[in-house]
């Protein structure tokens, strides 16, 4: 046996490298957490803050991907390493089509949504609301939520933004 099966032979058996995910102690998956929980610490700061702040259809798809991958590598359904690395991948594309976004408005627009004006000049834009699946009263409780208010006529513009929120713009 060389050096380095020497020292890797322990990890193995300790992480449960290989093992069938049944036979997986609860120290394995403990330190399974913890070592995908530092890797996606960092995968995140790789990809960036506004993935969790500002999220998109586009950032909360990427999250939830990733998080289902990295899932498995906890409980043993795919090998950790492995596993791991395709998350550091997916970061990197998630990266790639956030810079081309940046780049481009058509395809920022393609991968991110386009906002939808719900009010114009105090008005309702029934075409915006329809498109959308907002109702009169979904809008309502925002403005009260937002500006505590109800009244529709202080509003210049109110948008459906790319990330799922209402903007309110007052008169």
């Amino acid at each position: 046996m060389n050096l380095w099966q020497e020292y890797w032979t322990p990890v193995r058996v300790f992480l449960g490298l290989g093992a069938e995910p049944q036979t997986l102690t609860f120290v394995q998956i403990s330190l399974r957490g913890i070592i995908v929980f530092m890797f996606t610490l960092l995968m995140v700061r790789i990809s960036a803050r506004r993935s969790l702040a500002r999220r998109t259809v586009f950032d909360s798809v990427f999250l939830v991907i990733l998080a289902s991958v990295l899932a498995r590598a906890i409980n043993g359904s795919a090998d950790l390493l492995p596993t791991v690395g395709g998350g550091f991948a997916m970061v990197a594309f998630h990266r790639l089509l956030a810079w081309i976004a940046y780049y481009s408005h058509g395809f920022g627009n393609l991968i991110k949504g386009t906002e939808e004006v719900l009010i114009h000049d105090g008005q309702l834009v029934d075409r915006g609301l329809r498109t959308n699946h907002v109702t009169r009263h979904d809008l309502e409780e925002d403005l009260r939520l937002e500006l505590h208010s109800a009244d529709f006529k202080r509003i210049q513009s109110a948008r459906l933004e790319r990330s799922g929120g209402i903007s309110f713009i007052c008169k």
